[in-house]
């Protein structure tokens, strides 16, 4: 029997609030995880600038490795909101205004509120499809295999709740912790046989501080439940072995 595709999703974080560090990006976990229970892995994430080539550069490169590209930010009413006009570029179709993206944004503000600034929001690519947004109803969109959302990250959230239904994933990415007040050195031989024998298993190690104490968090990932367990039978075996209290989070 053939395994399951893995499916596979890049998530470009736009804006240069981000690159400057005056904004802390609050999307990609939250993305991650919410991919991640549908069965989509988010393989590759990059944060880049307001500018028109890199971000077409940056969707011609998610587009051509990963089964879904996921956009956040540059797409409100001010200037240097250039996201749309530069997704419309990458798939070579103009920027229009779109009949129900101004219709929806009719909803949200009166007539002396939508000025052009606001009015702006009304464009998308020609073709897409709307993303609907419950919040303040100006519209994401989908272009072929790109998914263009806000930056805000309560809006973003909303979004991405009423389109994970629509979404093909693979198997759900499992999880498992174990942890240990020990310190990776101490474990790293072991852990990397440990890993060896568990090909269908990725195993991470994480270290931390906690009540002054070091300690390392080993996350066990895999499609597959009983390897899983498995995996993290073996992990929690190895640290006996060296004497220390492995801790299995639920």
């Amino acid at each position: 029997m053939a395994e399951p595709k893995v499916v596979t999703a890049c998530v470009l974080i736009i804006g240069d609030e981000i690159l400057s560090g005056r904004t802390q990006d609050a999307n990609l976990a939250f993305l991650a995880q919410a991919l991640a229970r549908v069965g989509i892995r988010v393989i590759e994430a990059r944060v880049i600038p307001d500018r028109e080539d890199a971000i077409v550069a940056a969707v011609h490169a998610g587009t051509a490795q990963a089964d879904y590209v996921f956009t956040t930010g540059g797409i409100g009413p001010t200037h240097d909101d250039i996201t749309a006009a530069a997704v419309a570029r990458a798939f070579g179709v103009p920027l229009c205004r779109n009949p129900e993206a101004l219709r929806r944004l009719q909803r949200q503000y009166s007539a002396a509120e939508l000025n052009p600034a606001r009015l702006r929001m009304a464009d998308v690519p020609l073709g897409a499809e709307l993303i609907d947004n419950p919040v303040s109803q100006a519209p994401g969109f989908r272009i072929g295999n790109v998914f263009v959302l806000p930056g805000v990250p309560r809006i973003l959230q909303a979004m991405v709740g009423g389109l994970l239904g629509r979404l093909k994933g693979g198997p759900p990415l499992l999880t498992r912790t174990v942890t240990a007040f020990t310190t990776e050195g101490s474990i790293a031989d072991g852990l990397a046989d440990v890993q060896a024998r568990h090909h269908d298993v990725s195993i991470g190690s994480y270290p931390f501080v906690r009540d002054n104490r070091l300690g390392t968090a080993l996350v066990a990932r895999s499609t597959d439940a009983t390897e899983l367990e498995r995996a993290v039978r073996a992990i929690a075996g190895l640290l006996d072995t060296l004497g220390v209290e492995p801790v299995i989070e639920p």
